[in-house]
């Protein structure tokens, strides 16, 4: 399992503090907002917005919060006018990175997230410099504990292949199921019909290559990644970097 996984993975249990859950709070209901007013207050007929919802839910966001961002998103109530653009550039080691951003001010995010990149060792580039380096891909993160009946790998293959799934990754502690953003829907529902504890589902831009940074670089990029993730702006941090297990770790204590 890739490097940038196994972060995915360790930001997910960092966001246990009430600042990293204030932030994720944040994200979510920008999304919940942006997903309404692109594609309709109704769930049942906008995909993105019923992901959004669900894992507003899964996060514990009250029920009165999810309802206010939707009704903001279709104009029902008044609300910021926020816009998506994602920003390109290369971080230390040469990993290449997106950056998601959800706005109400372009001109302030593109200056900061400039600010960022060269503040932290890397250097940020035109659209284009490194987005063909990645591929939107669903990711469900389904953990090996708390089941409520055992799960073999060939047990989730069969349910995941024949809801179209492309791929099963799994190790220790947890299986990842890659999809299609088209197959992302049907194999989510496969799995949740099954009665199957989900810890993590969404669309992801994934690599389709790593590149190996180690010691001084790897505890450089980790600062500039964090960077990132800490901005009030920026919603999905992706980048190509594999640093090995134990580092990262240890990095992210």
């Amino acid at each position: 399992m890739s490097g940038h996984s196994k972060w995915a993975t360790i930001k997910r249990k960092k966001g246990a503090t009430d600042a990293a859950r204030g932030r994720l709070f944040t994200r979510l209901i920008k999304e919940i907002t942006i997903a309404a007013r692109s594609g309709g207050g109704n769930p049942e007929a906008n995909p993105r917005l019923r992901l959004a919802i669900q894992t507003s839910k899964a996060s514990n966001m009250p029920a009165d919060n999810i309802k206010r961002a939707i009704q903001k998103g279709t104009g029902e109530l008044p609300g910021v006018s926020y816009e998506e653009v994602t920003y390109e550039g290369y971080g230390p080691g040469g990993v290449a990175i997106l950056v998601e951003v959800v706005t109400d001010n372009i001109n302030r995010a593109v200056s900061e997230v400039r600010h960022i990149f060269s503040r932290n060792n890397g250097n940020m580039g035109t659209s284009g410099s490194v987005g063909w380096m990645f591929h939107k891909k669903g990711i469900i993160t389904i953990p090996r504990a708390g089941q409520k009946t055992p799960l073999t790998e060939d047990d989730l293959l069969g349910i995941i292949l024949d809801a179209g799934a492309d791929d099963l990754q799994s190790d220790d502690a947890e299986f990842i199921v890659t999809t299609t953003p088209q197959t992302f829907d049907p194999v989510k529902k496969a799995v949740d019909d099954k009665g199957i504890t989900v810890e993590h589902a969404a669309l992801q831009m994934v690599p389709q290559n790593t590149v190996k940074v180690t010691g001084r670089e790897a505890e450089q990029l980790m600062k500039l990644l964090e960077a990132f993730e800490e901005h009030d702006d920026v919603q999905n941090v992706y980048a190509n970097f594999d640093i090995d297990e134990k580092e990262l770790a240890s990095l992210n204590t």
